[in-house]
């Protein structure tokens, strides 16, 4: 390791609190990983349905749909660290749950829904928070290498996760949860315990006009619009996260060990470059490049529908892990730079609305269209929407394509 890189390194860890959050996000990702893998392939397994493969992904994003404002609004009045343990305790909880009803074969299609109901209506509240939560934590100067450090740790999670989870999944459904349910306990503790410097804003009641400011804020900054909502299209239509158990199982032939590798993938492209981010962090054509990688990340999706070799099918999705890391980390620090603190619950919440609709409503459109084009046809068409996307968003937000830095905005002078 470098000079530079060392000095990035204990610059970062120097910040307790950080690394706090840091390890308590490394833990939750790995147990969320773990849920999603064994709910999706338990599902298939009782139902043998892309349609239901996809309801997954859409009881998770109604509920966000609905709480969204509200969880922005909470997580700009209270602590934000306890917000986010206490979201990770209810989903221990469901964990829990589950691992009793697969260890008791009382699991079922309807508990399996009933459950990702449940996580998609805490998940806005922990969004909300913890995106909110770095720029509190760090220098802002830190920013950025904050931003691509926190991925390489939550991309670490997502590869060894799945791939441990598929691993465990062979000694029952019941030893996932059960794993899962450990992490997230110890993620709810770390966050119980985050100590940071929390100024609760002054009072006032709770109107539509309040729980509004997020989306006022977006829509005026245009930029920000551009940013997020390029991810909410990109992802929306060429993630193939869903149909991955239909991939393992009926094409690559690869079983629950392969789809464990297949989900780690992406993580496995997207920690190279998150490293590689925070030791040589962006500096110019900041626009371009985001445009370009998400471009870059259809193209991995075509390829991907189109395999039929397991190596192959690793290589794309690993590809397209790493264009998507670099459309994270400007995405993110973008909207963190642009945001004050006051602000930054109610615009993150706005933001998980995106994030989430890109990926459980993206979920639910790829079991959709699965059932109508098959698996291929429907990461093939996604992949080619993405591309088409990446090129009309460079015309219809020029702001966001010609944005040449990220740096934090100078203070306005006062007259």
């Amino acid at each position: 390791m470098s000079i530079a890189a060392e000095a990035t390194f204990r610059d970062l860890t120097a910040q307790r609190a950080f690394l706090r959050l840091w390890l308590a996000r490394l833990s939750g990702t790995a147990a969320n990983q773990m849920l999603m893998l064994a709910v999706g392939w338990q599902m298939y397994d009782l139902t043998g349905s892309a349609w239901d493969l996809g309801l997954i992904g859409l009881y998770q994003f109604a509920p966000a749909l609905l709480l969204t404002l509200w969880a922005g609004h909470v997580a700009d009045r209270h602590h934000r660290g306890r917000v986010v343990a206490f979201c990770l305790a209810a989903q221990c909880i469901a964990a829990l749950v589950l691992m009793n009803a697969s260890r008791g074969q009382w699991a079922s299609r309807d508990l399996l829904l009933g459950v990702s109901l449940m996580l998609g209506s805490v998940r806005p509240f922990q969004m909300s928070a913890q995106q909110a939560l770095t720029p509190a934590l760090v220098p802002l100067a830190l920013l950025q290498r904050a931003m691509a450090f926190s991925a390489a740790g939550m991309q670490t999670a997502i590869i060894g996760a799945p791939a441990l989870g598929g691993l465990i999944f062979v000694a029952g459904a019941d030893k996932v949860y059960g794993t899962a349910a450990v992490l997230l306990a110890l993620g709810s503790v770390l966050m119980a315990r985050l100590r940071y410097r929390h100024v609760a804003p002054p009072r006032e009641p709770v109107s539509v006009k309040v729980l509004l400011a997020g989306v006022r804020f977006i829509w005026h900054r245009k930029v920000v619009l551009g940013a997020v909502s390029l991810d909410l299209f990109a992802v929306l239509l060429g993630g193939a996260t869903a149909l991955l158990p239909m991939f393992a199982r009926d094409i690559l032939r690869v079983g629950p060990e392969g789809l464990g590798l297949l989900r780690g993938a992406p993580a496995v492209g997207a920690l190279a470059v998150s490293i590689a981010l925070s030791r040589w962090p962006l500096h110019r054509r900041v626009g371009r490049t985001l445009l370009v990688a998400v471009a870059a990340f259809g193209a991995c999706m075509i390829a991907f529908g189109l395999s039929t070799s397991f190596a192959l099918s690793l290589a794309a999705l690993a590809i397209s892990g790493a264009a998507d890391m670099i459309s994270v980390v400007v995405r993110q620090t973008l909207v963190q730079l642009e945001t004050p603190d006051e602000m930054r619950g109610r615009v993150g919440a706005v933001n998980s609305v995106f994030i989430g609709a890109s990926n459980q409503l993206g979920e639910f459109e790829s079991g959709a269209t699965a059932a109508l084009l098959g698996p291929v046809g429907s990461v093939v068409a996604g992949g080619i929407g993405t591309v088409l996307v990446a090129l009309a968003w460079r015309r219809i937000f020029p702001t966001l394509s010609l944005r040449d830095r990220l740096e934090v905005p100078a203070p306005k002078s006062r007259s």
